[in-house]
């Protein structure tokens, strides 16, 4: 495991915590979503046995040391899971590691994914050791390029035919961050 006990991370209006089974319903209620999925590599669900395996990807993904990944939930709801976001695709012989997210849409354009992500990169950078974060995004989700370069990402390119996912091929635009060009967000 990367920590003896799993790490939280508070902010000023969110906790990222541990996910958990009992988190299945709402990770089901907004990956049922077209909108949600549009841009996901992953269909749009269509049970709840669908949230409860991608659950356990995750953890599993957790133990091997591959990716972490954090439930969000506001502070004054802390069970109540609104989204996740989280490292994966690791390079430990690199000291980069990829970002990722997502977000109930009842929660879009609020600054919750701003907040968590702004979180997420010191942790990296502190306790991951990296140098580098990256986070690929569709070019046509102009919502993910907004907050990336909010949280101080800056785009390298388009990587053309880069992904196949819903049986066709997608174009994937790298963003990153080095870690000698981070300054905290106030």
């Amino acid at each position: 495991m990367f920590f003896n006990e799993f790490p939280t991370i508070e902010t000023e209006r969110l906790l990222l915590r541990a996910l958990h089974f009992t988190d299945a319903p709402a990770l089901f209620d907004y990956f049922s979503r077209d909108e949600v999925t549009a841009f996901y590599d992953l269909p749009t669900f269509e049970s709840v046995q669908e949230a409860h395996e991608l659950l356990l990807a995750w953890q599993e993904r957790y133990q091997n040391n591959d990716s972490i990944r954090w439930a969000i939930a506001r502070i004054e709801q802390p069970q109540h899971l609104i989204g996740t976001c989280g490292f994966h695709n690791f390079s430990i012989e690199n000291f980069r590691a990829e970002i990722g997210y997502e977000l109930h849409p009842d929660f879009w354009q609020t600054g919750i994914m701003t907040e968590a992500i702004q979180a997420l990169i010191p942790f990296g950078f502190e306790h991951f050791n990296l140098h580098r974060i990256e986070a690929f995004i569709d070019p046509s989700n102009l919502a993910s390029r907004k907050l990336l370069e909010k949280v101080g990402l800056q785009s390298e390119g388009v990587l053309r035919d880069y992904f196949y996912e819903k049986e066709k091929f997608v174009d994937g635009e790298i963003f990153s961050l080095l870690k000698k060009d981070y300054s905290p967000q106030l």
